[in-house]
Order: structure tokens, then C-alpha cells, then sequence
């Protein structure tokens, strides 16, 4: 029986991440879930998606964390998340293939699930023009946006993994989308996958 196909992509702000993960989905008829885990996550918490959605892919604050009655019925909100999102990754790349952009899925699924891990990374003048135009940041506040988010992802996959945001080390495959555009990372990416299952068959 052939095994799930699973891809992980993590990324930049602003490289132009969540397109792709979701062209692949397309180009390979499998579902993508990026902000949809949010939805997930917050349906069978019994919170609502805007609430958790202030804690996704931002780190605790350690003191606070610390701090924290651990003895209470509940953690801070942003581990409860991390959490819940954890399980739900495991938990759907066990039933159907499909692919995870962000939320540390590659640490999640690691030594458990035979997943193609995917980092996608751009020049900062790139991602800035892109926060513009794609996610229609205001011009003049698009290189501090730029520099939070990355900061926020880079805390968030420190504090909750046992490895470094962007250590190509950890990933497949590592994509600039400074020098391709969307449709070639795609492209590369549905050969890579074509490649690495070819290979499983042939064992």
C-alpha cells in the first residue's frame, strides 16, 4: 500500500510560501492546510479562530510561561495551540496526503512520517515588495512587517523545536524564490516529489 504523500513548507513572510504550497495542492489534487489548522484547531478546542489566531506561529514569552500556575487545569493559550495543531498535523497526515505550510510541521512529522520537507526563502527586498503587493501591507510599514513576522516565525520554531529556523540541514529541499519565480519552485517541487516516490516504489 503506498504511503501518504506528505510535503512540509516553511517560510519566509513574504517568499511566497503559501502560494505554492497551495498550487501544489492544486497541480496534485491533495488538500493544503495553512490557516485551515487554525480552524481546526480552534473547532475542537471550543475557542474561536480570531482568539487563537493571535497566538499562531508567535512564541510564549518565557516569563510568562514560567510564571504560569502549571498546576492549573490549562497552559497559556499559545502552548495550548502549539499543541492541538501538533497532534492535528500527526493526526491528518495519517489518514490522507496532503500538505502543511508553516506551524513547524517538518518537526512535527519527523522520524514519524516519510514527509518532503520544503524551506522557502527570498532576498529581504523581494519579500518586502511582495508583503505589498500580495498581502497589501502599506508601503511604508512593509520592511518593519517583514522584520516582525520573520522574527515571530524564527522565536516561535526555536522555542518549540529541538532545531533551527532555516538550517537547510532540516529540509529536503530549499527554494529562493528570488531567482525563480512561483510556477518554477512549483515545478521543481512536483519533480522532487515525482523523484523521491519513484524511488520508495522501487525498493
Amino acid at each position: 500500500m503506498r504511503k501518504n504523500l506528505i510535503i512540509t513548507i516553511s517560510r519566509e513572510y513574504g517568499s511566497g510560501g503559501g502560494e505554492i504550497g497551495r498550487k501544489l495542492a492544486k497541480a496534485l489534487n491533495i488538500p493544503c492546510y495553512d490557516k485551515e489548522l487554525l480552524t481546526i484547531a480552534a473547532k475542537e478546542s471550543g475557542y474561536c479562530q480570531e482568539f487563537f489566531e493571535k497566538y499562531d506561529e508567535k512564541p510564549i514569552k518565557s516569563l510568562s510561561y514560567f510564571s504560569y500556575d502549571q498546576t492549573s487545569s490549562s497552559l497559556p493559550l499559545g502552548h495550548q495551540l502549539f499543541l492541538k495543531q501538533f497532534n492535528i498535523i500527526q493526526d491528518l497526515a495519517s489518514k490522507e496526503s496532503c500538505i502543511f505550510v508553516g506551524r513547524a510541521a517538518n518537526y512535527a512529522l519527523r522520524d514519524k512520517f516519510d514527509s518532503i520537507d520544503i524551506f522557502i526563502h527570498a532576498d529581504f527586498e523581494t519579500r518586502r515588495q511582495r508583503a505589498i503587493e500580495e498581502h497589501g501591507i502599506e508601503e511604508k510599514k512593509s520592511a518593519k512587517t517583514v522584520k516582525k513576522i520573520d522574527k515571530e516565525r524564527t522565536s516561535f520554531y526555536n522555542f518549540y523545536t529541538s532545531m533551527k529556523w532555516g538550517d537547510a540541514r532540516d529540509f529536503d529541499l530549499c527554494i529562493n524564490t528570488s531567482k525563480i519565480s512561483i510556477d518554477e519552485a512549483v515545478e521543481i517541487i512536483l519533480e522532487a516529489v515525482k523523484r523521491h516516490y519513484k524511488q520508495e516504489a522501487d525498493k
